[in-house]
């Protein structure tokens, strides 16, 4: 069985977008995950001709082409509030555009918080929004991914249901993906620590979203129990979810082509951690 499997990280883009791709090649990834503009403001900034030469050559330099980004959490495509979703509408539509212009794979995005509306009002109001955005699109637009969710608060998408409700009742639905993050899932109640627990877990998000549309895996362990509804990610095999789970995940054939992103701290007292939580992953797939 060949194991063989697009694996990166989140990586910082400080000093220039295309410096991800080269601290992509020293670590010997082949995916990696970037931000586009601050993941904390409302700004939007548009990208120089320049900007984008530099990333598109780096592309082609490191041989890292499975790039995705993600959005802004200040995005809340479920909000009932017109200004914040009007803010939402904008601030995606941006960020799908400059995803777009860099040649990126996919744009990885919360489905959003119904703040009170209740979960099926909150679907409904992020389909409107994701309808109006994908609207927009000049035929440049990447995949949009939605992540699954711990179900921290009033959040979406902690339930396949929710997520496969969404992506049905889109009329751009064939431009619409999932990104499963195994630490969301897990706090969600999904277990994942082990072989039978990851079949469980794969055979419920065929049953209600489809494994064809899973594009993108974050991999993080969790700090908190199963259920926890918590979001706290820790490094591979060191949290709740166990070196059995990432195993089981690392070595599932159906998941084998599928990017898997690292989402872990990036430090632990001053050691840098993606290069250690690279090398779990890859002695897991050799059979270790």
């Amino acid at each position: 069985m060949n194991f063989s499997q697009p694996l990166g990280a989140h990586f910082s883009v400080a000093g220039g977008l295309e410096n991800a791709l080269y601290t992509a090649r020293e670590l010997g990834c082949d995916a990696a995950q970037i931000f586009t503009k601050n993941a904390r403001s409302w700004k939007e900034p548009e990208l120089t001709d320049a900007q984008v030469h530099a990333f598109k050559t780096a592309r082609e330099e490191t041989g890292v082409h499975r790039v995705f980004s993600h959005c802004t959490y200040l995005i809340n495509i479920a909000s009932g509030d017109n200004e914040k979703r009007e803010k939402s509408v904008n601030a995606l539509a941006a960020e799908m555009k400059r995803s777009g212009k860099l040649g990126l794979e996919g744009v990885v995005l919360h489905p959003g918080a119904h703040l009170g509306q209740g979960v099926d009002r909150g679907l409904e109001t992020a389909r409107q929004t994701l309808d109006t955005v994908l609207s927009r699109d000049d035929g440049q637009f990447p995949r949009l991914l939605i992540e699954t969710t711990a179900g921290t608060g009033t959040s979406l998408g902690s339930r396949f249901e929710e997520i496969g409700s969404l992506l049905r009742s889109l009329g751009h639905t064939q431009s619409v993906g999932v990104c499963m993050d195994t630490s969301h899932v897990f706090a969600a109640g999904y277990d994942l620590r082990s072989k039978d627990a990851l079949e469980t877990l794969l055979q419920a998000f065929d049953t209600h979203i489809g494994l064809d549309r899973l594009c993108l895996l974050h991999l993080n362990d969790s700090v908190p129990e199963l259920g926890s509804r918590k979001d706290r990610h820790a490094h591979i095999g060191k949290g709740r979810i166990g070196d059995a789970g990432f195993k089981a995940i690392i070595r599932d054939s159906r998941l084998a082509p599928v990017p898997k992103i690292l989402e872990t701290p990036k430090d632990n007292d001053g050691i840098p951690m993606d290069p250690v939580n690279l090398e779990r992953l890859r002695a897991m797939v050799q059979g270790n």
